[in-house]
């Protein structure tokens, strides 16, 4: 069938159908996994590709899981080229040999036929409870290489014609600290893809093979104009952007970089990677894939909200990403990788939203908070059993956009929000962790004209037994990440430990070991601000002081506004003298 002679209410159904059928696979892990990073806070991305690999439908996850799925479902087809079969379930999760971002994101790739044809693939990836290594989790800071982190699975069978390969999961399984409760987690993410395979069939039989393809070639040639179009209005020309990660986990207290040259020449766009620093020995190298799917979700936020949950190959034609190998963005084997979902996956982020500020202003964002969380690890009293638990509770929230402030409590810049906080009573059911304290914490967010969103104060107290911490995604206690068009950056943020009444500071990308009774409290920052913070209306300065965001104190030094501390009222005069002073300059 020819593009021209596709009915318009059946091109919208077919590609809201691809948007749906995707929901659905959601809803389905929502409902049947256990992992309570899974299940709770959704560290999961789903999606469909054609059956030579183009991107075709990706609405729902994070961007590093997903964005880059093409690589992926083009290695499968290469490795499983002649020997894919209706029915088979592919288990990949290897960087090196998959194109996946790291060891615990396990991905369940469908290849899904119809009528003997392979047409479509789909892929469930989702962040499991641990996939062995030498530390439960999968974020051992100073591991000896990749091996150490856990289970390399690079591509293998563990479905053939819907019947399990039983010793091929047994020997995966067997290597994993919690084998029941993953082994429920990969059947939450199979069931996912034999429902996306049942709801593909049902439209292929409803429109027909060629109308199903034709629509998707609409979608591919639609979303490409619209892309191409919006990059040929941004002025010609090259736009710098960098930020940093801490440290490498390895060689401690030296930031490393990410640093971006963005070349805009007509409808074309090219991300530039080659003045970052060089591959490390530490946990934060990133393989290209993370760098690609990263690039794109830093992208796509300058184009118009409404494409949000229908980029396709047709976003990824004029677009060109380039890493050197040997970098920290385009690691080559064996340089582990634990971290680089966070560390240096959010650098990439960073740095390619303050180029791009610079290249599309009217549209600048600036830098969300800091990741700043960790794995606890250890033996709960209750039932004897072994846990480990993460959370994205601490992590300060959105940075804002020009025009608007930065969105409270979102979590993670990689995630744009799509992964959930948690609920106290959740966590105290599934972890011998009490919570005493978790609400926004005052001056921790980056003033601008626009600020950003608070950080956190988070504070809980271990109510089991002894444990240990991987704070390996934690970030921001020493970097700062960028506002835009003179916004301040991302606060910093601190990790206390307090035990029998002493206090003492913990760092990021560490291990420690944890006591009975120990109190954990983090402070973290929130996001970066937009724009001349003096030159941000005084009222809303008040009513950020009145919500307690901000103190009296910052209402002064930062924005440029006197307000009484009594009445919290502005003192008018004393405002427009200290900003006719220099609070514009």
């Amino acid at each position: 069938m020819s593009l021209s002679k596709i009915d318009p209410m059946t091109l919208s159904t077919v590609w809201h159908s691809f948007q749906n059928i995707c929901k659905e696979m959601r809803h389905v892990i929502d409902r049947t996994s256990q992992n309570y990073l899974i299940a709770q806070l959704h560290d999961v991305s789903v999606g469909v590709w054609d059956g030579t690999g183009r991107t075709v439908s990706v609405p729902i996850g994070l961007s590093v899981q997903y964005l880059g799925g093409k690589l992926s479902v083009e290695y499968v087809l290469n490795k499983f080229k002649g020997n894919l079969n209706p029915g088979d379930v592919i288990l990949v999760n290897d960087p090196y040999n998959g194109y996946c971002c790291h060891l615990p994101d396990w991905g369940f790739y469908r290849p899904i036929f119809y009528r003997g044809e392979l047409l479509f693939f789909t892929f469930c990836r989702a962040h499991q409870m641990d996939t062995g290594g030498a530390y439960p989790g999968g974020y051992f800071p100073n591991a000896y290489d990749i091996h150490a982190e856990g289970l390399r699975i690079p591509g293998i069978k563990v479905m053939e014609g819907d019947i399990e390969r039983a010793d091929v999961m047994e020997l995966i399984l067997n290597n994993v600290r919690w084998p029941e409760g993953t082994r429920i987690d990969n059947y939450a993410q199979i069931a996912a893809t034999r429902l996306c395979e049942q709801r593909i069939v049902a439209l292929l039989d409803k429109y027909g093979r060629e109308t199903v393809l034709a629509c998707v070639e609409e979608m591919m040639a639609r979303t490409e104009n619209t892309v191409r179009a919006a990059i040929e209005k941004i002025p010609d020309g090259t736009y710098y952007g960098e930020s940093a990660t801490d440290d490498d986990g390895t060689e401690l207290d030296v930031p490393v970089w990410a640093r971006c040259d963005i070349t805009v020449k007509g409808d074309t766009l090219k991300v530039d990677f080659s003045k970052s620093d060089k591959q490390r020995k530490g946990f934060v190298n990133c393989v290209f894939n993370s760098t690609y799917s990263n690039s794109l979700s830093a992208l796509f936020m300058f184009l118009d909200p409404a494409l949000g949950e229908y980029h396709n190959e047709g976003s990824l034609r004029p677009i060109t990403v380039y890493a050197p190998p040997g970098s920290v963005l385009n690691a080559q084997y064996p340089a582990t990788v634990g971290a680089s979902p966070v560390s240096m996956g959010h650098q990439i982020i960073e740095s390619v939203v303050s180029a791009m500020s610079k290249a599309v202003p009217e549209r600048a964002i600036a830098s969300w908070g800091k990741r700043y969380g960790h794995y606890i690890f250890g033996l709960d009293p209750r039932s004897n059993e072994k846990y480990v638990v993460t959370t994205f509770d601490m992590d300060g929230g959105a940075g804002a956009a020009r025009g608007f402030d930065g969105y409270e409590g979102a979590t993670s810049i990689g995630a744009l929000g799509e992964v959930n906080k948690g609920n106290v009573e959740e966590v105290e059911m599934r972890f011998p962790w009490r919570t005493r304290r978790w609400e926004f914490a005052k001056d921790t967010s980056g003033a601008g004209k626009w600020r950003g969103a608070s950080g956190i104060h988070w504070e809980v107290e271990n109510v089991g037994g002894d444990a240990g911490i991987a704070t390996g995604s934690s970030d921001g206690e020493i970097v700062r990440a960028p506002g835009a068009l003179g916004g301040e950056p991302t606060p910093n943020s601190k990790t206390t430990l307090i035990r029998n009444g002493e206090e003492s500071l913990l760092r990021g990308h560490r291990l420690y070991d944890l006591k009975p009774g120990d109190i954990l409290l983090k402070i973290s920052g929130g996001g970066a601000g937009v724009g001349n913070p003096a030159e941000r209306e005084p009222e809303k300065v008040r009513m950020d002081v009145v919500k307690e965001f901000i103190s009296v104190k910052k209402a002064r030094e930062m924005y440029k506004v006197v307000i009484d501390p009594v009445t919290l009222e502005i003192d008018k005069e004393k405002t427009n003298l200290l900003r006719a002073e220099g609070g514009n300059s």
